[in-house]
């Protein structure tokens, strides 16, 4: 199988943790693509661009890291990533995307060229880090966020991760500080950490 990532997106990083914890590095071959380059070879592979993309050993390509990630996580017929059963962990997990949502959003916007920055656009997605880290401070004890790995706690790790590398994102709140903390001296979180 091949995977294919970019080395600072937060949701390729979420399926490349998987293939870490899972110890599934002898099957699935990490390939590092190109992506919002005009003319890229990737787009023969993956006509989104979007990472990450599975093409499994049958050739079917697989996008989105949610399905992506609960596909390598059973490939050994262990699953052992995926949420409690119930409605709060979902919600929990629909959380943590809205946070890596706007960090990701946020960040692509400062990548850009100054002069093709929005304002608008940065100005709003600082404001809901702002909100949504207020939010977690107070979610960020629940259960599901402190027992055993699930995929909730990696796409917030994985969000978190990217507004580590946003100098304009900062957060305060000391719960979500000490969680972040624990959850980015993992193994798998330090062996896939982008470049600043």
């Amino acid at each position: 199988m091949k995977l294919y990532c970019t080395p600072g997106s937060p949701y390729a990083r979420m399926a490349r943790i998987v293939v870490l914890e899972k110890e599934l590095g002898a099957r699935v071959e990490v390939i590092f693509a190109k992506t919002r380059t005009k003319g890229s070879e990737y787009y023969g592979i993956n006509p989104s661009g979007r990472v990450p993309y599975l093409v499994r050993d049958d050739g079917v390509g697989m996008e989105e890291s949610a399905l992506i990630c609960a596909y390598l996580d059973q490939l050994d017929g262990k699953p052992m990533l995926g949420l409690p059963p119930g409605w709060e962990a979902r919600r929990l997990e629909a959380m943590a995307r809205s946070l890596t949502d706007g960090l990701a959003v946020w960040g692509r916007e400062l990548y850009r060229p100054a002069n093709e920055r929005s304002p608008t656009v940065i100005e709003h997605e600082t404001e809901r880090a702002r909100r949504m880290v207020e939010l977690w401070e107070r979610e960020i004890s629940h259960p599901v966020m402190n027992g055993p790995l699930n995929i909730a706690q990696i796409t917030l790790a994985c969000g978190l991760g990217m507004g580590a590398r946003n100098p304009d994102f900062s957060y305060p709140q000391p719960k979500l500080r000490a969680w972040f903390q624990a959850a980015a001296a993992r193994p798998s979180f330090v062996a896939t950490m982008p470049a600043r």
